[in-house]
C-alpha cells in the first residue's frame, strides 16, 4: 500500500473575499510611494530652488564677477580682503550690538507682557491681539518709514518730551541714538514671542504653584524655581529665531538710512553692506563671500545655542 506525503494545510477562502498576495501588497507599496512624492513635491521644487543659488554662491564667492562679465576664478581673494575691509569691521560691530541688545530685551519684554496676560486679567483676547499685532505688520518699509517719522525732529516723541521742557534728541541724525531708535523698534515688535511664551505659560501646572505658596516661597522663588525653569525650552526657542532674525536685519537699516547706513555708519548693517557690494557696486564675487561669511556665523551662533542648552534648558524628561 502506497503513502502519499501530505502537503501544507491550506486554509478554505469563502467565495468572494479578497485576496492579498505580494503582488498586491506590492502595488499598494507603490501606490502609496507615489503618493508621497506627488504630496512631497512642493517641498523637493523648494529645496531646488534653495540648493542651487547656494551652490553658485558658493562658486562665485571664489571669483571675480561683475554680472558683465564671465566670473574668473580667482581663489580666496575676496575673503582675503575681509581682513583689509574697514567696513566689515563696521557693519559686524554695529550687527552684534543691535543682537546682543534687541534680543534680550525683546524676550524679557515678551515674557513681562506674556506672565501679565496669563493672570487671568478680562479681555485677554483683545489685549493678546493688541500686542500681537505690531509683529504682524512686522518691520515692513511702511513701519520703518513711519518710525522715522515719529522720531523725527518735530516728531511726536520730541514733541512729547517738549511738554516736559526736555530737549529731544536728534533720534535719526545722531549717531548715538540712531541705532537704539531701531533697537525700539525691534522691541516694539514682540508679540510673536509674546504668544509662545503665553502658551508655554498656560502648559505649566497650576498645582505647583499652590504647593510652592504652602512652603512660603514667594513670587521671585517662584519666577526662578518654576516658571523660568519649566519655561526654558519655549525661552530657548524664541532666543534661536531672535538671534538668526537680527543677525540677518536689512530692512530696517536700508529704510532708516536711505542705503546709506548713517548716520556715520551707525547703522552700516552687515547684511545692507552686503547689499551695497553686491547691488550697488556690482561686485558679486565679495558679496558672496560676504554673504557665506554671515552664514558661518549664524550657524556659529546657532551651534553655539544648541551646545550650552544642555547646561539650562529643562524637558520633562
Amino acid at each position: 500500500m502506497s503513502t502519499v506525503a501530505a502537503g501544507p494545510a491550506r486554509t478554505p477562502v469563502a467565495p468572494g473575499a479578497p485576496t492579498t498576495g505580494r503582488r498586491g501588497l506590492g502595488r499598494a507599496a507603490a501606490a502609496e510611494e507615489r503618493a508621497a512624492y506627488v504630496f512631497l513635491a512642493p517641498w523637493l521644487v523648494g529645496l531646488l530652488f534653495t540648493v542651487v543659488p547656494f551652490g553658485v554662491s558658493l562658486y562665485l564667492a571664489f571669483t571675480d564677477y561683475n554680472l558683465l562679465q564671465s566670473p574668473n576664478w580667482i581663489g580666496l581673494e575676496n575673503f582675503g580682503r575681509l581682513e583689509d575691509d574697514p567696513k566689515v569691521a563696521t557693519s559686524t560691530r554695529v550687527t552684534l550690538v543691535y543682537t546682543f541688545i534687541s534680543v534680550p530685551v525683546s524676550l524679557v519684554s515678551a515674557l513681562a507682557v506674556a506672565m501679565l496676560l496669563n493672570k487671568g486679567v478680562r479681555g485677554l483676547k483683545f489685549y493678546r491681539s493688541v500686542f500681537y499685532l505690531p509683529s504682524l505688520i512686522g518691520t515692513s518699509v511702511a513701519i520703518v518709514m513711519l518710525w522715522r517719522s515719529i522720531f523725527g525732529h518735530d516728531g511726536i516723541v520730541n514733541g512729547f518730551l517738549g511738554l516736559f521742557g526736555i530737549p529731544g534728541p536728534g533720534w535719526v541724525t545722531d549717531p548715538d541714538w540712531a541705532l537704539l531708535t531701531l533697537v525700539t523698534l525691534s522691541v516694539w515688535s514682540f508679540g510673536a514671542s509674546m504668544v509662545i511664551f503665553l502658551a508655554g505659560l498656560r502648559q505649566i501646572p497650576v498645582m505647583y504653584y499652590e504647593a510652592a505658596s504652602v512652603d512660603g516661597a514667594g513670587w521671585w522663588r517662584q519666577l526662578r524655581s518654576i516658571t523660568l525653569p519649566l519655561l526654558s525650552p519655549v525661552i530657548f526657542f524664541n532666543l534661536v529665531l531672535g538671534l538668526i532674525g537680527s543677525l540677518q536685519t536689512f530692512t530696517q537699516g536700508f529704510v532708516f538710512s536711505g542705503g546709506s547706513g548713517g548716520p556715520a555708519e551707525s547703522t552700516l548693517f552687515y547684511n545692507l553692506y552686503l547689499y551695497q557690494q553686491g547691488f550697488q557696486r556690482f561686485d558679486m564675487g565679495y558679496a558672496s563671500a560676504l554673504a557665506w561669511v554671515m552664514f558661518v556665523v549664524i550657524a556659529f551662533f546657532t551651534a553655539l545655542n544648541f551646545l550650552v542648552s544642555k547646561y539650562w534648558v529643562f524637558y520633562d524628561d
